[in-house]
């Protein structure tokens, strides 16, 4: 699997939330809804820009990403 950090410009991503936000610091809560996930086993597609990508990276525990062709 390649390591969906590096630059992509233009691709798109699939992240699904795998874990929950209780009991979590309220900034990893925050971004999760900035993701647009609000409950467990939520998807959302989104394009990998470094904005993203790096809010990805902060709760990456919580989430499972995957790359779209």
């Amino acid at each position: 699997m390649p390591d969906i950090f590096e630059p992509m410009a233009g691709k798109r991503v699939k992240v699904t939330q795998t874990g929950s936000p209780i009991g979590r610091k309220p900034g990893q809560r925050e971004t999760l809804i900035g993701l647009g996930l609000r409950r467990m086993h939520a998807s959302r597609e989104l394009t990998a820009t470094p904005e993203v990508l790096g809010r990805v990276r902060k709760v990456a525990h919580l989430l499972k990403v995957e790359e779209l062709a």
